[in-house]
């Protein structure tokens, strides 16, 4: 897991960051985006890829995060932005505001895949990075549990969409909601099969 941040620590790149983002494929809430900044060398049990993780895992990888890092910025992109822009800018721009909210400016930043035009940071994009990096998959974890707690709270607005569970994925029970209630505020109206019960166009 460590190996990508060691090559770097080692060279003599003591602020390294990580980003990753979680949210890319639901149908409501925002695309979410960490940037978090680990001590050189750091060793931390519990984290690993979020998808990798239960529910449990993850909490108690997000508080390890916490007491250990040395800086962690998040960024969101709202429902109604996706559909302005599309989602893989939406997703750009979650990862820019993440990084610029960090109180470190960072020697080098390593991202889950995608590669950020105009970064005045120098970067390196990793596929599968998080897998590979202990940064990127600590940014994966801060994205995850930040998201569905959020997602969590919009149940309570919004509670015949199941968005608790489903964290605003196209579930079956989501979509039947949708075509009985129609879309929210935070629905992606863009997206498949919004875009078709509603006959959006961008």
């Amino acid at each position: 897991m460590k190996s990508i941040d060691d090559r770097y620590w080692n060279n003599g790149i003591d602020v390294l960051c990580g980003v990753d983002e979680v949210g890319r494929g639901p149908l409501a809430g925002p695309v979410a985006a960490a940037a978090v900044i680990l001590p050189p060398f750091t060793y931390l049990k519990y984290v690993n890829d979020s998808k990798k993780l239960t529910p449990n895992q993850r909490e108690k990888a997000y508080i390890e995060i916490l007491e250990n890092a040395l800086s962690i910025g998040i960024g969101f992109v709202e429902p109604f932005l996706i559909d302005e822009w599309n989602i893989l800018s939406a997703t750009k721009e979650a990862m820019r505001r993440a990084i610029s909210r960090l109180d470190i400016i960072p020697e080098k930043v390593i991202i889950d895949y995608i590669r950020l035009d105009g970064l005045t940071i120098p970067q390196e994009n990793i596929l599968y990075g998080d897998r590979l990096s202990l940064s990127i998959a600590s940014a994966s974890v801060i994205a995850k549990v930040v998201r569905d707690r959020i997602m969590e709270m919009y149940d309570v607005i919004f509670p015949e969409y199941g968005f608790s569970q489903n964290k605003g994925y196209g579930t079956k029970y989501h979509i039947n909601a949708i075509r009985k209630y129609g879309p929210t505020k935070i629905h992606r109206k863009s997206f498949k099969p919004i875009s078709q019960i509603i006959g959006f166009n961008r």
